[in-house]
């Protein structure tokens, strides 16, 4: 009889972030067992739900708090789940740390619970403080404890007593949301001529302040070669990036929905990932430009995982952390050399294909699965 594998998500497909996907292509993708979710409705609406052969239960949240919604039914809805489908493990996608006690006192020993772990509380102070001993207590009850990158482990305290428990399964792109389609090319090319042959650097994500954006805008002011500077996306600090600008050269683009997006990458020379604390723990959009044939430009972060993404002199360029002249010298490096620029970004391509697409990660994920099942 088909195992069963029961993922909770903060949210789920069509809400997606990058936990989410995540979820949702680890949930479609193993094969060899059955897949159920339990997540946050964002429409207030408690549903059951087929989404792509995958049972998905959404539990409206009453309020949210510090960015964690909270539902008062969550516990009476997960117990009625763990009873009607009985699952045999329990994949729980971290940081969400309502679920924690709840997991904790619902999941029977019988179970296993596997955690993944996205991404260290970033919160301080006594926020942390608060969620701290059910994060403990979760990370004591799990069977397995997943990082996306064996780089990420050394660096986070709460994983370090039970060091014993972490395996590595990396994240991957879902590629064929990448691949190019009929009518690209003739985008693609006029986004070029729109910007009349000039070194095309872009990059794109929410604007927060970990992205590192404001470096980057900052960079252009000691950026010698011929290029236009084009910044995707939207968020909370917008008119602080907007009031930056050295010269005319910084373009912002606004949010770009998938077509736009795969365009854009295609048509870059060089994607700048100026992300500068470990709160960037992976680095999909760097994968994602990486797989389009973009050469990158990143920072050094201890603890985080886009070092291991993107190697430097290999993939691409790696700069010192927060060193804006090192990462202007670095775009005009690679805009004087095409050759390199070239080089950079062929390899950077096979190196995802290679080790971070949905399938590699997937591929991962069930041996660990058959392991423990």
């Amino acid at each position: 009889m088909m195992k069963t594998i029961l993922h909770i998500s903060k949210y789920y497909y069509p809400d997606l972030g990058g936990i989410e996907t995540v979820a949702m292509y680890l949930a479609e993708g193993m094969k060899n067992y059955r897949n159920i979710v339990i997540c946050f409705a964002t429409d207030k609406m408690y549903s059951e739900e087929d989404i792509h052969g995958v049972r998905v239960y959404r539990v409206p949240a009453d309020f949210s708090f510090m960015s964690q919604d909270v539902a008062f039914s969550y516990r009476k809805i997960l117990k009625q789940v763990l009873q009607q489908e009985k699952p045999d493990a329990v994949h729980v996608h971290l940081p969400n740390p309502f679920v924690y006690p709840l997991v904790c006192s619902c999941v029977s020993r019988e179970t296993k619970v596997v955690l993944h772990w996205h991404s260290d509380i970033h919160s301080k102070g006594f926020m942390y403080w608060l969620v701290k001993p059910f994060e403990t207590a979760i990370l004591k009850r799990a069977d397995v404890i997943i990082s996306t990158s064996p780089n990420y482990i050394p660096d986070s305290k709460p994983l370090q007593r039970f060091i014993d428990k972490v395996r590595v399964a990396q994240n991957g792109i879902i590629s064929k949301r990448f691949d190019l389609q009929e009518g690209d090319e003739e985008k693609i090319r006029e986004i070029r001529e729109h910007y009349k042959g000039k070194t095309i650097v872009f990059t794109c994500g929410r604007h927060i302040p970990y992205k590192g954006l404001d470096n980057l805008i900052k960079a252009d002011a000691f950026i010698k070669g011929d290029c236009v500077i084009l910044i995707g996306g939207k968020g909370p600090i917008d008119k602080d990036l907007k009031a930056i600008p050295h010269s005319d050269r910084v373009k912002f683009l606004g949010r770009l929905l998938d077509d736009s997006l795969r365009h854009y990458l295609y048509a870059a020379d060089i994607f700048a990932f100026p992300s500068n604390t470990k709160a960037e723990a992976f680095g999909i959009a760097l994968a994602e430009a990486m797989y389009c044939n973009c050469a990158p430009i990143s920072h050094t972060i201890e603890g985080s995982g886009v070092n291991w993404v993107s190697i430097d002199k290999k993939t691409g360029i790696v700069v010192p952390l927060n060193d804006i002249k090192a990462f202007a010298e670095a775009i005009d490096t690679l805009i004087s050399d095409e050759n390199l620029r070239k080089t950079y970004a062929e390899a950077a391509r096979n190196r995802i294909l290679e080790n971070f697409t949905k399938e590699k990660a997937v591929a991962v994920m069930n041996e660990i699965y058959d392991e423990i099942l």
